[in-house]
């Protein structure tokens, strides 16, 4: 299944994407699919979605597919050439913080650039999202804990991220953190969402490309690791980092500024854009 929050003319609803066609049921109920997730209603929800009016996808105001997730999970580093770039060594356990789910916002939403600082940078990223409970789980059980897969831009303001050791400034500014427009269930992907072409275009110019398989520590790693020390709900974001290419590590630097598009594309899962906009 391929389902998305959105709004359609002021009413809300969840679309679902089969091929080309795009069909939407209305009603918050069934949109809310952090409590389908939680309570194991998805493939219910899901069917009304694509049982639902035909639409044309343009016509669609994307929200991000989850709005209540209990922990958003980031990993820094966690591509070889990013931590190259970043002139620091390949971590031996994941480098994690936080973002908080206050500051997401969805596919064509504006980014916003703050008035404080003028270092926004662009990190396309994979997601995974955390469909069952997990805790101390073994590396052969891990992929059954994750219902699905989205497509995530982890904006950066820089000098911020780069004031303390924690990076939890950088990482939390309004606006900044695009998410969507579709969740993808794993049936539909390759098991991990490995060996995808992962794509980051600022005004169509490429600035990261790299496959999913490059990642330090995979999906099935990473659950395995994250849930050894804390419990993983349903809903939970794994955003899974992202590989070389950011603007910081440019020469000059290149940096999102009023006006500029970003696009971040991921094999199979989807086309997730934003303009930037001056806050």
């Amino acid at each position: 299944m391929r389902l998305a929050r959105v709004t359609k003319d002021g009413k809300i609803g969840l679309a679902a994407k089969t091929g080309d066609k795009v069909t939407l049921a209305y009603g918050a109920d069934i949109a809310d699919l952090d409590a389908h997730i939680a309570a194991g209603t998805l493939d219910t929800a899901g069917a009304k979605a694509a049982a639902g009016e035909a639409v044309d996808e343009a016509a669609l105001t994307f929200l991000p597919p989850l709005a209540k997730a209990g922990k958003v999970i980031c990993l820094g580093l966690n591509y070889a050439d990013h931590a190259a770039e970043a002139n620091l060594d390949v971590p031996d356990f994941p480098t994690i913080f936080a973002r908080f789910s206050s500051n997401l916002i969805g596919h064509d939403a504006p980014i916003l650039k703050p008035k404080t600082s003028d270092q926004l940078d662009y990190e396309g990223e994979m997601v995974a999202v955390i469909g069952k409970r997990a805790k101390n789980v073994p590396a052969s059980e891990a992929l059954s804990h994750v219902m699905g897969y989205s497509v995530f831009n982890d904006g950066s303001v820089r000098d911020y991220q780069l004031k303390t050791p924690q990076w939890t400034a950088g990482k939390n500014f309004d606006n900044t953190g695009s998410f969507g427009p579709w969740l993808v269930t794993a049936d539909e992907l390759p098991a991990g969402g490995e060996g995808l072409k992962i794509e980051t275009r600022l005004n169509g110019n490429v600035m990261q490309s790299a496959s999913t398989d490059q990642m330090i520590f995979n999906v099935e790693q990473t659950v395995t690791l994250l849930s050894s020390f804390l419990t993983l709900e349903p809903g939970d974001v794994l955003v899974m980092g992202t590989p070389s290419g950011i603007g910081l590590a440019r020469t000059p630097p290149v940096f999102m500024k009023d006006g500029d598009v970003i696009e971040v594309e991921i094999e199979n899962i989807g086309l997730l854009r934003n303009p930037i906009a001056a806050e």
